[in-house]
């Protein structure tokens, strides 16, 4: 979710014990959709009801249809090592050697100048509210400690943002302990496979993203993720489990993602989050997975005055796609799903992630 800053309000917030801490890079536009929170829903603790959401025709299974095969992936010019290398080895946005892209073995609609902007794994960019935090994610209450590994305290039960979340751990540059650590984004680089270049090797995948649909905790997206959701049926015959009515299982987490960035590389992530929007428009089903190019519910957040933003990427993913701002609300992409036999060899396979939903 997207939220604008506002640091005289976290600032208060420290005064009546919350935790309240504000990244150094800072933006007015950011996403998630936190897990457990307080804001418009938490973490069901049984299968969400539909008769509970906000009023919203449900969207019918959407008509895939087949889209071109990309012309060109980047690949990384090494692989990506353990210890972070020093920062000024590559330029930022330099593209990356391209490599014939492998079959796709099932289409899905291809989405067009979207707009894309960055967030990142334990930046805390509003900590006065429920959303303002990539501590936690709506698919796992302890994002940041199982993405990097690093603890460094608990955020109190009394804080308006992923309450009971381990902080420390930062997809960027971190400074400081306490209420006063801060986790501030960075130029990624194509010599380190666009890894981080001040924290240890992560141990989720650093090519992830987020969509404005939580299959989880919005009971309307719940409710309807079996009939929009493209590959559903198919995860329920691998599986041999129906998950549909399983409020702990994601269609949507470690789903994978093919983006096509302003410097027309492709390069490909993961679904780690929900996002970007705010209040009940985490079931955007006509925009995500629809076939008619639909521009995104969501009418914020976005440096286009035609749409608001329809996706947020890592700063692996912004590196990549050659993006002109760290933290910026301009960015177009192309993107549509892809299924795992079609993510050609990249960095993006270095780590891949493969848990579920946590609280």
């Amino acid at each position: 979710m997207k939220h604008l800053l506002t640091a005289l309000i976290a600032a208060a917030l420290l005064a009546f014990g919350g935790f309240a801490t504000i990244s150094a890079v800072q933006s007015s536009h950011k996403s998630s959709y936190q897990a457990g929170g307080s804001g418009s829903y938490s973490r069901p603790s049984s299968s969400p009801s539909a008769s509970s959401a906000p009023t919203r025709t449900a969207t019918s299974a959407p008509t895939q249809t087949p889209t071109p095969a990309p012309t060109k992936v980047t690949t990384p010019s090494s692989t990506p090592a353990p210890a972070a290398p020093s920062p000024s080895a590559t330029a930022a946005g330099a593209p990356a050697p391209t490599a014939a892209p492998l079959p796709v073995t099932g289409t899905y609609p291809l989405h067009t100048n979207i707009v894309s902007t960055t967030f990142w794994v334990g930046e805390i960019f509003n900590a006065s509210l429920s959303d303002g935090s990539q501590v936690c994610s709506t698919y796992n209450g302890q994002w940041a400690l199982q993405h990097t590994g690093v603890n460094m305290g608990t955020t109190p039960s009394s804080a308006s943002g992923c309450p009971g979340s381990t902080y420390g751990g930062c997809d960027g540059v971190s400074s400081g302990t306490g209420t006063n650590f801060q986790c501030a984004t960075e130029q990624r680089v194509a010599s380190n496979g666009y890894f981080p270049l001040h924290q240890p090797k992560p141990l989720q995948n650093p090519f992830y993203l987020d969509l404005p649909y939580d299959d989880v905790n919005d009971s309307v997206a719940f409710a309807e993720r079996c009939k929009v959701i493209p590959w559903a049926a198919a995860d329920n015959a691998k599986t041999g489990v129906n998950h549909c009515a399983d409020s702990s299982y994601s269609y949507m987490k470690n789903a994978w993602v093919q983006i096509t960035g302003p410097n027309g590389g492709v390069c490909y992530g993961q679904v780690e989050d929900a996002g970007p929007s705010s209040g009940s428009l985490y079931h955007d089903s006509a925009y995500v997975f629809g076939a008619n190019n639909a521009r995104p519910a969501n009418k914020q957040f976005s440096g286009d005055p035609s749409q608001g933003a329809g996706m947020d990427v890592s700063p692996a993913l912004n590196g990549c796609l050659g993006f002109a701002d760290l933290n910026g609300d301009n960015d177009h992409v192309s993107w549509r799903f892809v299924d795992r036999a079609s993510v050609p060899a990249g960095p993006w396979l270095t780590v891949v992630t493969a848990s579920g939903v946590a609280n």
